[in-house]
């Protein structure tokens, strides 16, 4: 059993984020962080992989900033650690993100099962991850919060979805991906040893060139990144009794048309 799972760096989500005259982002000295959803797809990895005696593996594309979220999974557990990496990536869009993603699954060779977390919270997207099944030729199931069966020998997978209605339960064969949602686990502290490992564990980088891939012609571009104009509000403080500002405020609004 060899399952796959990718993640990335990001702003703490309590960062303060602005947004420079050049339309570079800046969080100024807040930490990077392992992109909070990846925490349950790394904890899911690794743990299907020790009930199976197998093997996680997880993979970040893009800038060695990304570096500190795989040694975080290898402190977690992950067996194996690689990075994808090339000047090309920085312009390119989710189905560019989706080649990369899909050949380096294919390089691997093995792979069962690809895990995803839910999005990406610095760009708020998850259409890499369809994209990536789709190049791969794998059925994708999303928003799954219960892996209820998983039998690489028999080639198939039985998972649990949570959806606004109830619980779905749908079979697929293997291998494929899918992507789990907070429910499906309690993500796992790095022990002391672990965080050791990590810190000496040597992180393979892949370029395009290894992977014999070229990327697509983007289908989308951003053009710029702007602060949201600022809004100005007034607000009036009405006086007397809370029964004469009720009434006063009930005359504004008929006055205004509100009511």
């Amino acid at each position: 059993m060899h399952i796959v799972t990718f993640t990335r760096s990001t702003p703490d989500t309590a960062a303060r984020l602005t947004v420079d005259a050049d339309g570079s982002v800046s969080q100024g000295d807040a930490a990077m962080v392992v992109n909070p959803w990846d925490e349950y797809s790394l904890e899911e990895s690794i743990a299907q992989a020790e009930g199976q005696g197998g093997t996680a593996t997880v993979i970040a594309i893009g800038p060695e900033v990304h570096e500190e979220a795989l040694r975080q999974a290898l402190a977690m557990g992950a067996n194996e650690a690689l990075r994808m990496d090339d000047p090309a990536l920085a312009t390119t869009d989710s189905i560019g993100w989706a080649t990369v993603a899909a050949a380096a699954v294919r390089r691997l060779d093995d792979i069962d099962l690809v895990i995803f977390g839910k999005e990406a919270v610095d760009t708020g997207s998850d259409q890499h991850q369809i994209q990536t099944a789709r190049y791969l030729g794998w059925p994708f199931i999303g928003a799954v919060s219960r892996i209820l069966e998983l039998d690489a020998a028999g080639g198939r997978l039985r998972v649990e979805r949570s959806l606004e209605q109830g619980r779905q339960v749908l079979d697929c064969r293997l291998p494929a991906v899918i992507s789990v949602l907070k429910d499906i686990n309690e993500p796992r502290y790095p022990s002391f040893m672990g965080i050791r490992r990590a810190s000496r564990a040597s992180i393979p980088l892949w370029s395009l060139a290894d992977l014999e891939v070229t990327l697509p012609k983007p289908l989308t571009q951003r053009l710029k990144l702007e602060e949201p104009p600022q809004r100005l509000a007034e607000a009036e403080l009405l006086s007397g009794s809370p029964a004469e500002q009720a009434g006063a405020l009930i005359e504004r609004l008929e006055k205004e048309q509100v009511l």
